[in-house]
């Protein structure tokens, strides 16, 4: 009896030792540059987490936000083309709360100007952010508990781990050559290549024309069509879009926010306007009300590409009905500049009537 007391005292007292050690390689190595920032750290396209380490680490005065329409964008394009020193925090998927929250944080760190790709479907309903499964306010927020969750992960440990092997020089070459065939998050050499597209990537294979209109195709069959509406909803897309957009502007009045509008191809508006005619009176009734709302604050630079035919009617820009081409994202970047299509205060709603009528009056090619 004695013996087995003694054994299970043994392995009790390694296990304590085994996860304090792991939680102390984590602290050493610290792979989300929470604690310091490194000039040999890995990156990780888990963006809902990297974010947090980025924010802590990384040198900015302008801070990049948005869903997938944003996630390619290459932080040094920004800089160059706006004359910035920018982060990009963009978050596939992420709603209106989400983005709100990681752009509080990255004001608090220094943040004076905020671009916002701005996507009407961001403002659907969602979890609360204290309860948000997905995000961690706590790791953001650098609380005891979120500094607890990120030394006792065992998926830290593993990446401290690797990390710390690839930093002994004969295994540097081949481990970082092998990254990105391991189950490793960090494996982004330069943070530039947070989930941007490789360099060599092959655009004409992957937007064209021939995707954008099966995208249509796809969407606006009868048994998928009711997805086209699915969240939303007039009045509470409106009250989250003053929780989280309105209020976030007023609360930082020193804060130039340059919100825009995507260039979505113009088969979205199509797609709803055969297949789910209410979900697009939803969608340019919330528009009008953010183009109204917005162009009113003064710390506000309001910017509408939507209606810019030239893109958005030319479908080999698109990989789908909304997903531009790295060559969109240039002229993206190009329009923020000059402020070409910068919405006027005085007639807040002249480009979204512009698109309506565009809207009104389109036919799908190879349909009647």
């Amino acid at each position: 009896m004695r013996a087995t007391f003694t054994s299970l005292k043994r392995l009790l007292l390694a296990s304590i030792a085994f996860v304090l050690g792991a939680a102390g390689l984590t602290l050493f190595v610290d792979p989300l540059q929470l604690f310091r920032p490194s000039g040999s750290a890995f990156y990780s396209d888990d963006t809902r987490v990297q974010n947090a380490g980025l924010i802590r680490s990384q040198s900015f005065d302008t801070a990049f936000m948005g869903t997938s329409l944003a996630i390619h964008f290459r932080q040094s394009d920004i800089d160059r083309a706006l004359g910035v020193r920018s982060l990009k925090l963009a978050m596939t998927g992420s709603n209106s709360r989400q983005q709100a929250f990681v752009l509080e944080q990255a004001i608090a760190r220094g943040a004076r100007r905020v671009i916002w790709e701005m996507d009407d479907f961001i403002f659907v309903d969602a979890a609360d952010i204290e309860a948000d499964p997905y995000l961690s306010v706590d790791l953001y927020r650098g609380t005891a508990k979120g500094i607890a969750s990120y030394l006792f992960s065992a998926a830290m440990a593993k990446e401290s781990l690797f990390a710390l092997l690839r930093s002994v020089p004969p295994l540097q070459g081949p481990l970082t050559r092998a990254a990105p065939f391991l189950p490793v998050k960090f494996a982004l050499a330069d943070v530039d290549d947070i989930y941007a597209l490789p360099r060599d990537f092959d655009i004409a294979r992957e937007y064209n024309a021939k995707k954008a209109l099966a995208a249509f195709a796809y969407i606006t069959s009868p048994v998928r069509s009711r997805f086209l509406g699915e969240g939303y909803g007039y009045d509470a897309m409106v009250r989250h879009f003053e929780r989280d957009a309105v209020a976030l502007v007023e609360r930082h009045p020193d804060v130039i926010f340059d919100v825009y509008f995507p260039p979505y191809s113009i088969l979205q508006f199509v797609a709803m306007r055969d297949a789910s005619p209410a979900t697009l009176k939803i969608v340019t009734d919330l528009t009008a009300v953010i183009a109204t709302r917005l162009t009113q604050l003064p710390n506000v630079r309001l910017h509408d590409f939507r209606a810019i035919k030239a893109v958005t009617h030319e479908l080999g820009n698109y990989g789908d009905v909304i997903h531009h081409s790295p060559v969109v994202d240039a002229m993206v970047l190009k329009w923020l500049a000059s402020g070409e299509y910068r919405v006027d205060p005085k007639a807040p709603l002249r480009s979204l009537d512009e698109l309506k009528a565009q809207v009104e009056v389109y036919r799908v090619p190879g349909l009647p």
